[in-house]
């Protein structure tokens, strides 16, 4: 084993502390991180057993009784496995990590295991986006974390999301958590029935935030579903450009997920402002016909914007900003 103060084995010349002992305890962070992941990974495969499906089953049905007409059945079954595990059924995942702790052996990754007991329902707004977390402020009490990002996709300041949460247990610092399974992000247009939601918790006096979360779970999916909400990640102008973009592209027998990406990473992130979604469709097939996101077409630019009831010049505009989107995003500096 090598001593912090011997040599570093890379053979820099410089002492093992002041060289690569930061690089060694990185690869533990890893190793570390992925062994709890395999842990989550493997109890929604195992779980919920055939005897446990019946009690899952109820629950489910008794939610889409109330939910069915806003949210798809699959959406449903999400996130009633969550609510089934987490708040109705708890015994059960403890049970699994008692048994993973009698197969594990890693010090950290046991005291990890300790503190994932109790898994809770977080609803928040994203205040702040960095490459690793979302900084979230809960909307039911003055509680702010950081939340580990599931990929790269843009997420723009200002939307709401739920989850439930456990400690990452990989970072040294506190108020640091993982999504447990489900994190579903909702657009901005449904902000003030979250915010209806929250007002309900004040107005009342009986129960914590964590009891009127579990409490209110059906009433909160059913207040989004009154406002509108059906389960997607975009605003409904957000979803307008990518209908009309897919529309364009299957009247002219085109196909492009490569533009349609672009576009949808383009909105969530630039949010531009624009008085129809129909412009920022015209620019977005301007952009993909020119980067040859798809087989070339026989039209001019005017064609292109007549086909959707725009002006050149708008169509010009934000073609113009998606260029310059995708130039700072995907060319190399």
């Amino acid at each position: 084993m090598v001593g912090r103060n011997d040599p570093c084995p890379c053979g820099s010349g410089k002492k093992y502390k002041k060289c690569c002992v930061s690089k060694q305890a990185v690869s533990i962070e890893t190793v570390q991180s992925e062994e709890l992941e395999r842990v989550l990974q493997a109890f929604y495969e195992e779980y919920p057993e055939r005897k446990d499906i019946p009690e899952y089953l109820g629950l489910a049905n008794r939610w889409k009784q109330l939910l069915g007409t806003y949210l798809q059945e699959e959406m449903i079954e999400a996130i009633v496995l969550d609510e089934f595990f987490f708040h109705h059924r708890l015994d059960i995942w403890q049970g699994y990590l008692a048994k993973q702790q009698k197969k594990l052996v890693r010090p950290s990754v046991l005291r990890v295991l300790d503190e994932w007991q109790q898994p809770r329902v977080f609803i928040g707004e994203v205040i702040e986006v960095d490459d690793a977390y979302l900084t979230v402020h809960m909307i039911v009490k003055d509680e702010t974390i950081r939340l580990r990002r599931e990929s790269e996709k843009p997420v723009p300041v200002g939307v709401h999301l739920y989850c439930f949460i456990l400690p990452e247990g990989t970072s040294e610092q506190e108020n640091h958590y993982l999504a447990v399974s489900s994190l579903i992000f909702f657009p901005t247009d449904h902000t003030e029935a979250i915010r209806e939601f929250a007002k309900r918790f004040v107005a009342q006096n009986e129960l914590t935030a964590s009891e009127f979360l579990k409490e209110q779970a059906i009433e909160f999916w059913k207040l989004l579903g009154e406002d509108g909400y059906e389960g997607g990640e975009f605003t409904n102008f957000e979803a307008g450009v990518l209908l009309h973009v897919m529309e364009f592209l299957e009247e002219h027998n085109r196909e492009s997920e490569q533009l349609l990406e672009i576009v949808e990473d383009f909105l969530v992130e630039q949010q531009p402002n624009a008085r129809k979604d129909v412009a920022i469709a015209a620019g977005a097939i301007r952009f993909g016909h020119e980067q040859a996101l798809f087989e070339p077409l026989t039209m001019t630019l005017k064609d292109m914007a007549e086909w959707f009831g725009v002006s050149p010049s708008s169509m010009n505009r934000y073609h113009k900003e998606l260029v310059e989107y995708h130039n700072s995003k995907y060319l190399p500096v």
